[in-house]
């Protein structure tokens, strides 16, 4: 059984200027044990897709389809159920430490609190506290001490440490290294490599960063407004992507020991565009730069691109993707 299955997923945030929507019909697959990645541009979906695993959506919002965790579906769930679910199943390590931790409340209670309401003592759920933040590398010493009181490695850690608490079988981590040094974002993905072979862990990994995915994931899934445009194991799609937008995104970032790529003209030219205002056929056809005419009539659902892979564009299997510019 899978650890997480989504199913024809279409997340609709409502506004006074009218529907957004933020995800279309997302299909993706988590292995127990498997580390999937979740790449693109900020405002294309993924941290939705994250705060809808666990029905964290903000209210108004409008979800479709399904959302399954261990064959159990998130939003057919009575809300004793999902309380339960929430840590124990599935937990979330947010971006932005310092806003996602409370400011006025010790990290220690912070903790404790999640493993106190799944049942265990004030004292074990204390000895937890302490147990977990040794194990991500804070000493126990640190459990009175206050967010502000601590880096933002830190800080990042102690998050991982709560979402930890109750030992669930999926870990997502969103953008779990932003606004952290060079430094201290590798001991953050060591540190989430390490608790992922020793326990286990499904994890999904979501984040802007390529370089990122391509050392941590096994599989990848490329999204561009809203949707999956490109999926398979992760070493063949960044070096033999069959989506432009992939192909794009994997040139915009520099080549470690070639000077000439931190200037490179053929990345990705433009910005993604307005959820409530996309365009017309494929989302990416006004930055594409192999878009056909046909491009702006026709929308191209997945297929198949090659063994265990899948990409969303008319130029499947031609090659011409790997030669854009």
């Amino acid at each position: 059984m899978s650890a997480l299955e989504i199913r024809s997923l279409a997340v609709t945030y409502r506004s006074d200027r009218g529907d957004v929507p933020a995800v279309r019909g997302v299909d993706l697959t988590i292995e127990p044990g498997e580390t999937v990645g979740l790449a693109g541009e900020s405002g294309c979906g993924k941290s939705t897709i994250a705060g809808a695993v666990l029905k964290l959506l903000p209210k108004g919002s409008e979800v479709t389809g399904q959302v399954l965790l261990g064959g159990e579906d998130v939003y057919a769930m009575k809300p004793g159920r999902l309380r339960a679910v929430r840590w124990t199943s599935a937990a979330i390590v947010f971006q932005g430490a310092l806003h996602s931790l409370n400011p006025v409340h010790r990290i220690g209670a912070q903790v404790a609190e999640a493993v106190e309401l799944h049942g265990a003592t004030a004292a074990d759920a204390r000895r937890r506290a302490a147990e977990l933040l040794e194990r991500v590398g804070i000493p126990s010493g640190r459990l009175r001490s206050y967010p502000h009181q601590l880096s933002g490695g830190q800080r990042q850690r102690v998050l991982i440490a709560l979402a930890l608490a109750c030992d669930p079988a999926l870990l997502i981590a969103d953008e779990p290294t932003t606004a952290l040094d060079v430094m201290v974002q590798a001991q953050v993905l060591e540190l989430l490599a390490e608790l992922q072979r020793d326990r286990g862990l499904s994890l999904l990994f979501i984040t802007h960063d390529l370089s990122v995915l391509a050392s941590t994931c096994e599989r990848l899934a490329v999204m561009y407004a809203g949707q999956i445009v490109e999926h398979g194991p992760s070493s063949v799609v960044l070096s033999a992507p069959e989506h432009p937008y992939t192909a794009a995104l994997a040139r915009a970032f520099p080549t470690i020991g070639d000077p000439a790529s931190r200037m490179n003209p053929s990345g990705l030219r433009g910005d993604p565009p307005d959820p409530s205002a996309l365009p017309t056929g494929c989302s990416f056809h006004p930055r594409c730069d192999v878009a056909l005419p046909s491009c702006g009539d026709l929308a191209v659902r997945l297929q198949p691109a090659g063994r265990a892979r899948a990409a969303a564009c008319v130029h499947v299997g031609s090659g011409i993707v790997k030669g854009a510019s």
